[in-house]
């Protein structure tokens, strides 16, 4: 049955007012540079000086920002002004990264070992005037043009460094989090003013069931008022929300079930992709630009930015309606958070908190099976609020109830046999089913969903279709690996094992979360072969 109309209304009535509203940001946070040196900042984006717009972003003046547009509007004055000999002139540009190259022979293993030192950063004191955001701790960036800590990414990464016994390591990345929670009331996307007005997928609470695994239950104990501020950021909005309506990142659902969805506070193109979003923008002329970019930001929440799961003609990414979605991912991950709190709050003594936290896990657990599950399809999906109505695509979120034990026997069943017969290919677990052009969608496939998959299905006993799934990804990462002597951000995984492309920059070498899921494959898989690269022994 479709829900009654007036529900639907007040959905589209509030997203459709919601794209100029901007929620405040903590008094103490930095300005991103597309506010802080406006309008010099749009200027260089739009002029294109460099190939990649993340580069302008990532720069740092070398004078504050009031002293700096005085000097540029000086020297538009003087004879022979160019904008690019003032850029070279007032400001250190980020370099590219130093090539990694593994000695002869190396294992894939070993490569990875090798790799972390290279990777890890440190920036507990940063330049005031800069975009990077400082931490307490060292932590793991991706590689490549990602020079700073990514929130979900993290969370694989975690995995190999695990795998590595890098155990102190995971505890600072944890202590990192935990303190951006403090400070920012939430896990900016990464650590970049830029990013301050979002966050990504919430991991949190299973970055501190990793640590947990190691270090017992004082781990929940140590971070459980971290793990409220994150639930309170995802929930904020939620009180007196009435059924029909969303506010912030809560949806509340027609038949008041209350579920959540991906959101910024901030309606304006990306920093890093400023000219990207005007010209994706000025392709939806019948839509305000305001609710484009919103979209567009709530995209890159997702993680999955971007992808035809988001829009509404997959060769169109001006019809991106992120916010518009309720994702089967992030609800489960949630649902997660909560029983996380719930034990937690057990450890501390709390029962009344844990009880409280229990009954939001299962009320949301309630909600995951009664509205994202497509009985007729036989997998989970993402809920169109603007329909009512379930998407009808499949993707590789569908095995997050898997993965974190929301789904029924039957459920897990139906679900493992569609992710065969669909998302399954020579090289691993595909996005998506459909080729857009977009980096989120076939062929392409990525580490953590292949993490995902895996060990979602060894939850109900899949063991058949779960190390097919791990040992062809395996081998696919092996066969870049042995023709190119790296890892990459992303795999083709339809038979030709290369990097993957599509999407709005080139392929990145490194690479954080390739290197932890496939550590981790190879400990799942070879659990007694700790050098068990040829995946082939293990199919």
């Amino acid at each position: 049955m479709r829900p009654s109309i007036r529900p639907v209304v007040c959905v589209l009535a509030l997203l459709l007012s919601a794209g100029a509203a901007c929620a405040d940001s903590p008094a103490s946070t930095p300005a991103p540079p597309d506010q802080a040196w406006q309008p010099l900042f749009q200027q260089v984006q739009r002029a294109h000086l460099f190939p990649d717009q993340k580069t302008f972003a990532d720069a740092v003046p070398r004078q504050s920002p009031a002293a700096l547009l005085a000097d540029w509007q000086r020297a538009q004055r003087q004879p022979g002004y160019t904008l690019r000999a003032f850029v070279d002139r007032a400001f250190d540009l980020p370099g590219g990264p130093a090539p990694y190259v593994s000695p002869a022979g190396q294992s894939l293993r070993a490569h990875i070992e090798g790799l972390w030192p290279v990777l890890t950063r440190q920036s507990t004191a940063v330049d005031p005037h800069g975009s990077l955001l400082p931490l307490p701790h060292a932590y793991v960036v991706p590689g490549g043009r990602f020079r700073e800590v990514y929130y979900w990414d993290s969370y694989f990464t975690m995995l190999g460094l695990a795998s590595s016994g890098r155990w102190p390591q995971v505890r600072a990345m944890v202590d990192n989090f935990a303190w951006q929670l403090d400070q920012y009331g939430h896990i900016p996307n990464g650590n970049r003013s830029y990013y301050l007005s979002r966050s990504q997928p919430p991991f949190f609470s299973l970055m501190v069931t990793l640590l947990a695994a190691h270090e017992g239950d004082q781990a929940y104990r140590r971070y459980l008022t971290q793990l409220r501020t994150e639930h309170d950021f995802w929930m904020r909005g939620a009180d007196g929300l009435a059924p029909g309506q969303a506010r912030e990142r809560v949806v509340r659902m027609p038949n008041g079930d209350l579920l959540n969805r991906y959101w910024d506070a901030r309606a304006v193109p990306r920093s890093e992709s400023w000219t990207d979003d005007l010209a994706t923008a000025a392709q939806a002329p019948q839509r305000a630009p305001l609710q484009v970019y919103r979209d567009l930001r709530a995209g890159a929440e997702s993680g999955w930015d971007f992808s035809s799961r988001w829009m509404d003609d997959p060769s169109a990414l001006s019809s991106i309606q992120t916010t518009s979605i309720v994702p089967v991912d992030l609800n489960s991950l949630l649902y997660h958070l909560e029983q996380t709190i719930a034990r937690a709050s057990r450890v501390a003594g709390d029962r009344a908190s844990a009880r409280d936290y229990s009954a939001r896990a299962e009320a949301r657990r309630t909600a995951i099976n009664r509205l994202l599950w497509d009985a007729a399809q036989g997998w989970y999906a993402d809920h169109d609020l603007r329909s009512g109505q379930l998407r009808p695509a499949l993707t590789a979120a569908a095995l997050y109830p898997l993965w974190l034990k929301i789904a029924t026997d039957e459920q897990a069943r139906r679900s493992a046999d569609a992710a065969e017969a669909q998302l399954m290919r020579e090289g691993g677990l595909l996005t998506t089913t459909l080729v857009s052009g977009q980096q989120w969608d076939a062929p392409n496939g990525w580490a953590p969903l292949q993490w995902v998959a895996v060990d979602g299905l060894q939850h109900y006993g899949q063991e058949r279709l779960a190390r097919q799934l791990g040992v062809r990804f395996l081998r696919t990462v092996q066969s870049v690996y042995d023709r190119q002597g790296k890892l990459v951000e992303k795999y083709v995984v339809d038979g030709s094992a290369g990097g993957g492309g599509g999407g709005e920059y080139p392929l990145q070498d490194g690479f954080g979360w390739s290197n932890g899921v496939t550590l981790a494959l190879l400990d799942r898989l070879c659990p007694r072969q700790r050098t068990c690269e040829n995946a082939g022994d293990v199919e």
